[in-house]
């Protein structure tokens, strides 16, 4: 039996590099891929550090990877062995009610390789090699480095969030509340899109200067002074989008502080169980409109590729670290470092 290296968390803070199986085709739809690059989410973070309870042991995180076909089952007829592909990290059914609509990442029947969100979940890509279905492959495009690649799924996330749900349009005053990896994409989405005013609100002076880097026109620490303020000074009319990315509910609560009539709110980057206030009747009068994004679809992934093989937007200008696997426990060190952006693991 064929060996490869793989990180497996056996417990909270117990995360080993062993020598474990190379998966094969175990269903006639199912497709092995050699991994390439990795990216390295907050949430394969707080899954090795305890922070996120909802994970069954020993497994393989790592969701969000790019690489080549290796094995392919009888009835995979759309991709090869040797073709460059990018993974959607959740499969579907395709035929749920959920999935009829559109709406993959509902689907009644769904599974995920390596991530959160699904009750099936598939060993992941922090391995040289993961196993998953045709449905979440898609063709990697030439010009696409497997770095960038590896991170077509935060960037659709940032796309379906950004464009599909808040509808950001061009002149639109935007605010993202923490610029950490997923707030630098949804604010390089916004720029793309064609924002007026882009506001980057984060307490780190290194996430600020990447965000200026990266297409902010203006930047803010939190901690001076009144934010709002602070926003309204920069934009009279107000922000005609906002989008939190940053994880804290103190983001949350900021970003209700910073409304005005009209805006559209993005509860984008809290995934753990807090609990806000809102005047009923206020929001009635405002009209604010709320929308929130989690994980990523078809439509989503095919649109974020789209936006790499144009040029659009490149990814890869968000990675701050590199990491060979050998190495996954010195990235997990940097993953709680403040000064880091995208960290991408490389079997």
């Amino acid at each position: 039996m064929k060996k490869m290296l793989a990180a497996v968390l056996h417990d909270f803070n117990d995360l080993r590099l062993e020598e474990v199986p190379v998966p094969e085709p175990q269903a006639p739809d199912d497709v092995v891929v050699k991994i390439k690059a990795c990216g390295f989410c907050q949430t394969d973070y707080k899954a090795i550090k305890g922070i996120r309870k909802n994970v069954t042991f020993p497994c393989i995180v790592g969701h969000e990877p790019s690489g080549i076909v290796a094995a392919a089952g009888s009835a995979v007829r759309n991709f090869k062995e040797g073709d460059a592909v990018i993974v959607q990290p959740t499969g579907y059914c395709g035929y749920c009610p959920n999935c009829r609509v559109g709406k993959h990442h509902y689907c009644e029947h769904a599974f995920t390789t390596g991530g959160d969100g699904p009750k099936d979940v598939w060993d992941g890509s922090f391995a040289e090699y993961t196993r998953t279905r045709e449905c979440s492959l898609f063709l990697k495009p030439p010009s696409v480095s497997f770095e960038a690649a590896a991170l077509t799924e935060p960037l659709s996330g940032a796309w379906k969030g950004v464009i599909l749900y808040s509808e950001t349009r061009v002149g639109d005053n935007v605010v993202v509340i923490g610029v950490g990896s997923i707030g630098l994409l949804c604010m390089m989405v916004a720029h793309a899109a064609g924002a007026g005013r882009l506001i980057a609100i984060d307490s780190s002076a290194y996430a600020r200067e990447q965000a200026l880097r990266l297409g902010a026109t203006h930047v803010i620490d939190p901690r001076e002074g009144n934010v709002r303020d602070k926003v309204y000074a920069i934009m009279p009319d107000g922000p005609d989008v906002i989008v939190e990315a940053a994880g804290p509910v103190a983001a949350v609560n900021l970003m209700l502080e910073l409304r005005r009539r009209g805006t559209r709110w993005n509860i984008f980057g809290i995934t753990t169980h807090e609990t806000i206030e809102l005047d009923a009747g206020l929001e009635h009068f405002m009209e604010a409109r709320m929308d929130a994004s989690f994980g990523t679809n078809p439509l989503a992934m095919q649109n974020a590729i789209r936006l790499m093989e144009r040029g659009v937007i490149d990814p890869a200008q968000t990675i701050s670290h590199r990491f060979p696997l050998e190495r996954i426990l010195d990235a997990v060190q940097v993953m709680g470092q403040p000064k880091r952006n995208k960290v991408i693991i490389e079997p």
